[in-house]
């Protein structure tokens, strides 16, 4: 099996990336106790972070220079940016003495505003200018299966993204999508069925 990658990878934020409902379960203002790695607190000291495996799979498609899209349709738009931009990413492992990295600096597109995904996918398709087919998008909303009508690639995550949900969805993509490319054995990328 390929371990080719879409090109862009796509994230709800509610109970997909972290354990809450920005919009109802958060109270501004948000702010990182000292220097804490993927941990905010809100005014009541609600915790903010993500789930165990996020960053690790945060950096993964960013060494894989996989577009990384945040599509949240909550009516804080502007707390999920200000929590994103508080949250801080630890370093991959076997980097230790590296710095932790502001959250917000993983996602290279954010559509995040109320209203159907539909939107959220069209205005990254205009941005990107990247294929629908080359898209796949985590959720634990199964309505946002919708975005499959433009081409996207959905997976519903059910208690938030983990290793295990990841790999399913790149699985459904790579299945859908059958090796539409190959690498020769100097690792250079080759078009397959071109001839």
């Amino acid at each position: 099996m390929t371990s080719r990658l879409p090109k862009l990878v796509a994230f709800d934020l509610d109970y997909t990336l972290w354990d809450l409902w920005i919009d109802t379960h958060v109270t501004p203002p948000l702010r990182r106790v000292g220097s804490a790695v993927n941990e905010v607190r809100d005014r009541h000291d609600q915790k903010i972070s993500f789930y165990r495996d996020v960053p690790k799979i945060l950096h993964r498609l960013r060494e894989a220079g996989v577009v990384i899209a945040a599509c949240s349709r909550t009516h804080a738009p502007d707390l999920a940016r200000r929590a994103l931009n508080l949250l801080l990413v630890p370093p991959p492992a076997g980097h230790k003495g590296e710095s932790p990295t502001p959250a917000v600096n993983f996602f290279d597109q954010m559509e995040i505003y109320p209203g159907s995904k539909i939107k959220h996918f069209k205005e990254l398709h205009k941005k990107t200018g990247l294929p629908y087919s080359e898209m796949l998008f985590f959720d634990d909303e199964h309505r946002n299966k919708e975005v499959e009508s433009l081409g996207v690639t959905f997976c519903l995550v059910q208690n938030g993204v983990d290793d295990r949900s990841f790999e399913r969805g790149l699985a459904e993509w790579r299945k859908r999508h059958p090796v539409e490319v190959a690498e020769d054995a100097s690792g250079d990328a080759v078009d397959v069925g071109q001839g």
